[in-house]
Order: C-alpha cells, then sequence, then structure tokens
C-alpha cells in the first residue's frame, strides 16, 4: 500500500513539471510576440521652407558720438563763465563753456594795433603826393580804424609800385602780427561747439592753465555710437545701413539703431571685426551696455529646425512609409538652440525630437504633427 501511494505521488508531480514547463513555454512565445510587435512612436513635423533671417547678437558699450576733449593752447588764470565748469552741468550750442583771463594778452594786442595806426599814418603824406590814386582808399581806411575793434584787412594795392611801398615801410608785417594776436585772443574763450553736457572737470576757478593742458570732457547726449565685435564670417554679408535692435542687459528696455561704419582691419587676435552702430534715445547714458541683434541677410528656401535633431551636422531623421531614413542637410546658420538648414523638401515628415536608439530603417510609428518644443 505504502509503495502505491508512493507511486501515486510520483506520477504526480511528473504530470504537474510536465504541465509548468508547456505553459511557461506559451508565455514565453506570447512575450516574444508581443515584444516583436511593439513598433516606437515619433514625433514628426511636416516642413515648410521660407526665407529665414540671419541674425548676429553682440554687444558693446555706449560711447558719444560728439565728443570734445577740452585742452588749453593759450596760459592764464581759469575763470568761469556764466555756469560752473563742473560734471553734470548742460550748455547750449554757441554758449561760453570756460574762459582763460587774456588781460594780459589784450594789451599786447592793443600795443600792436596802435603801432600799425601809427605807421599807416606815417605814410599818408607820401601816398597824397606820390599815389594819388591809392590815396582815398587810404584814407577811408584811417577814418573807420577803431582800436576797439577787430583789424579790417588792409587796402588791396592799386599798382605793384604801391605794393613795393606799402612793403618796404614793414605794414605787412605789423598787420600779419595784428592778426596773429587776434586769432591766440579767441583761444581764451571756448564755446560749446553743441547742446551737451560737462563729464569731465579737471581745473577749478583760479587755476593756473597752462598751454595743453587737459581742461575737461564736454559730450552731446543725443546721440550714441555702439562699438560691437563681429565675428570674421560674416563680414560678407554686413551693410551699411542694415537696422539693429538693442535691448539692455535685462531686456528690458529696446531701443532702434543703424550700422553706420564697418571697420576695415580684422582683430588678429580675436578674428572679429568691429562694427558702429547708431543709436538715439534720452534713455541712453554714455558707458551703459547694450545686447545687438544685427539683421545680417536674408536665406531663401530654409528651414529652421532644434540642434538637438541634428547628426554630424549634416544629417536628420524623417519617416517615409512608416519607417526612419536619413536626410542630408546643408547648416547655414547657428542658433542657441536651433539651426537654420537647406536641402529638405516641402512636405517631408521630419522627425522633431530626437529617437534614442533610432536607425535607419527601423520601424516607427507618428504620434502626432505638432512641432516639438525648441527647449525638449
Amino acid at each position: 500500500m505504502r509503495q502505491f501511494i508512493i507511486g501515486i505521488l510520483a506520477i504526480g508531480i511528473v504530470a504537474g513539471a510536465v504541465y509548468g514547463a508547456k505553459k511557461m513555454s506559451a508565455n514565453k512565445k506570447q512575450f516574444q510576440s508581443v515584444e516583436k510587435n511593439r513598433v516606437p512612436s515619433v514625433f514628426v513635423e511636416e516642413v515648410e521652407n521660407s526665407s529665414s533671417s540671419i541674425k548676429i547678437i553682440t554687444s558693446g558699450q555706449l560711447v558719444a558720438k560728439n565728443r570734445l576733449n577740452l585742452f588749453s593752447e593759450v596760459q592764464g588764470i581759469f575763470e568761469t563763465g556764466g555756469k560752473e565748469f563742473k560734471p553734470g552741468v548742460s550748455y547750449r550750442k554757441g554758449e561760453l563753456l570756460m574762459k582763460i583771463n587774456s588781460d594780459e594778452h589784450f594789451a599786447v594786442l592793443q600795443a600792436q594795433k596802435s603801432t600799425l595806426y601809427n605807421q599807416i599814418i606815417s605814410i599818408m603824406p607820401d601816398l597824397r603826393l606820390d599815389y594819388p590814386e591809392s590815396f582815398p582808399q587810404w584814407d577811408t581806411y584811417v577814418r573807420e580804424f577803431d582800436l576797439e575793434e577787430t583789424v579790417k584787412p588792409l587796402p588791396e594795392p592799386v599798382n605793384e609800385r604801391e605794393k613795393l611801398f606799402v612793403s618796404g615801410r614793414n605794414l605787412y608785417t605789423t598787420y600779419y602780427n595784428v592778426q596773429n594776436l587776434q586769432r591766440r585772443l579767441e583761444k581764451y574763450n571756448i564755446y560749446a561747439p553743441y547742446s551737451g553736457v560737462i563729464t569731465e572737470a579737471l581745473v577749478q576757478p583760479g587755476t593756473l592753465v597752462r598751454p595743453g593742458q587737459a581742461l575737461g570732457e564736454f559730450i552731446n547726449q543725443g546721440v550714441y555710437e555702439l562699438e560691437a565685435a563681429v565675428n570674421i564670417e560674416y563680414m560678407d554679408i554686413l551693410r551699411v545701413g542694415k537696422t539693429v535692435t538693442l535691448q539692455n542687459t535685462r531686456h528690458t528696455q529696446s531701443f532702434n539703431g543703424k550700422v553706420i561704419r564697418i571697420n576695415g582691419k580684422v582683430d588678429q587676435t580675436t578674428q572679429t571685426i568691429t562694427v558702429f552702430i547708431q543709436v538715439s534715445d534720452s534713455r541712453l547714458k554714455e558707458g551703459m551696455y547694450l545686447e545687438a541683434e544685427l539683421e545680417a541677410q536674408e536665406e531663401e528656401e530654409t528651414y529652421e529646425i532644434s540642434r538637438k535633431i541634428l547628426l554630424d551636422n549634416d544629417q536628420v531623421f524623417v519617416v517615409r512609409e512608416n519607417a526612419l531614413h536619413l536626410a542630408s542637410v546643408v547648416p547655414v546658420y547657428f542658433k542657441e538652440r536651433t539651426v537654420i538648414v537647406r536641402g529638405l523638401e516641402d512636405g517631408t515628415q521630419l522627425v522633431s525630437r530626437a529617437v534614442p536608439g533610432g536607425y535607419a530603417g527601423m520601424s516607427v510609428r507618428i504620434l502626432n504633427a505638432d512641432k516639438a518644443q525648441n527647449d525638449n
């Protein structure tokens, strides 16, 4: 009896093992079938070529376009004009910026004028007798001569004899000495060439100023220039007159400018070329840093894609007949997150998001046709 029970148990164990093995084999085949039939999904977008703007982003510091570094050409005691000579003080065009005491120089000029007047008086009798045709214009000149006024040009000689006579009396030498002193007298007063503001004052009233000494700086606040460095590869597409969008460092203010000059020399160290952008706005101040966006040129028949889907810098995945295929593209311009390419045909189903483990010929299922975000 005992052997019979053991035999029944052995048969049951063997039958259970056989049934379990068959069940496991069936489940494995079913799992393999499911795995075999699983097809990955991809996001695609339909290519529509158009004209793309190539924009160059650069930055620089604002500098006043009209700047006057003030230097003295004469010597004397510095005196204030109608306003204080200090940073932040504004002046209108033609207003007296600064004055240097000219009393000593004025006295020398008056003495030289008197010498000229006396020399002319001394030749009048000879002119009346020997050059009667020239006497009337010289007589008029003497009558109108005023020591307090600017000396007028000497009368033009009627003939060569008169010219030699006047020159022999040393009148021309004295006259040009007076002219030189008059010109120098003008340098004691400095007037504003345009409306602006003092940005630097290096002297105070009562200071003895010497020739060549720096006095300060005066700028026009209306117009500024931004000096920006641009990569040499864009040298051929930059043009004077191009519109530029400028923004402050926080991107809270926007300004309009334009390219007015392009330097003809390339920086050998950085391989960049300097572009000068003119901008005018009452909110701007000298020394501000601005970011410039230059419209370099228009590229026709191009399409903008995410940089993450670009393979080996010249290929992308496209979907044809529910399978991945590689398509060659030509990058035209790289941006921070995207790249403008050429070479895709209109209507092409472009894979808009990276496909992990993707390869040419891989079967895929299109999930939707919405364009992926650039930061995905």
